[in-house]
């Protein structure tokens, strides 16, 4: 499939020809789903936790008699039923993190990326590169009509274009290498340049 590119200031600069086995797929959202999921279980700190009953300072003594108290008959101030026990089946520190194939991750980002193709919410521009600060970019970005919007530039992005981008709420700017399934959904419209599409199809070759 072909796809017009742009400049930042939203004039015409030409076309590129791009993969249909990365752009042009039928997008399956259980393949996005799975792959989200994985990535937000692994980013997750897993470091909630409660004491349970071995780690409470109390007394093991038997506090109360056995009978004629008329009450239950407790032998441990430890226990969940007191203020201040061990909580029964609590959180522990642990890694929420699990597997998922290879194939599934990069079959999702194809669909991620194919998901944003088809959905008109792709844009192709020749480079990321600005010679102004914040102000100047945010005039640039209104000639593409981009208010939520994710930059993936090439191996490195451009030092300026990422001071004066990193300023503006919903435009995040990440390298070819960081290119990821939930960020591409979490903003609206994915901006690619010419250098970001030619790495995707080395990578995925």
């Amino acid at each position: 499939m072909e796809i017009e590119v742009k400049t930042l200031e939203g004039d015409k600069a030409g076309s590129i020809k791009v993969s249909d086995e990365i752009f042009g797929l039928d997008p399956r959202a259980d393949l996005i789903h799975r792959v989200i999921r994985w990535q937000l279980a692994k980013r997750q700190s897993g470091t909630h936790k409660t004491k349970g009953r071995s780690e409470i300072t109390a007394t093991r003594k038997k506090f109360v008699r056995q009978k004629g108290s008329g009450g239950a008959r407790h032998g441990d101030r430890k226990v969940p039923q007191f203020r201040g026990g061990g909580r029964a089946f609590g959180p522990v520190v642990r890694s929420h993190a699990h597997d998922l194939p290879k194939k599934v991750r990069v079959a999702g980002l194809k669909h991620a990326l194919s998901a944003k193709a088809k959905g008109a919410n792709l844009i192709v521009i020749d480079e990321a590169a600005v010679e102004g600060k914040t102000k100047a970019l945010l005039g640039q970005l209104s000639g593409l009509g981009l208010k939520n919007a994710l930059f993936i530039d090439g191996a490195e992005v451009n030092e300026k274009f990422g001071q004066a981008a990193r300023n503006i709420p919903n435009v995040d700017i990440l390298p070819v290498q960081g290119i990821n399934v939930y960020d591409i959904l979490r903003r609206e419209t994915l901006v690619l340049t010419k250098a970001a599409v030619t790495a995707l199809e080395e990578r995925f070759k």
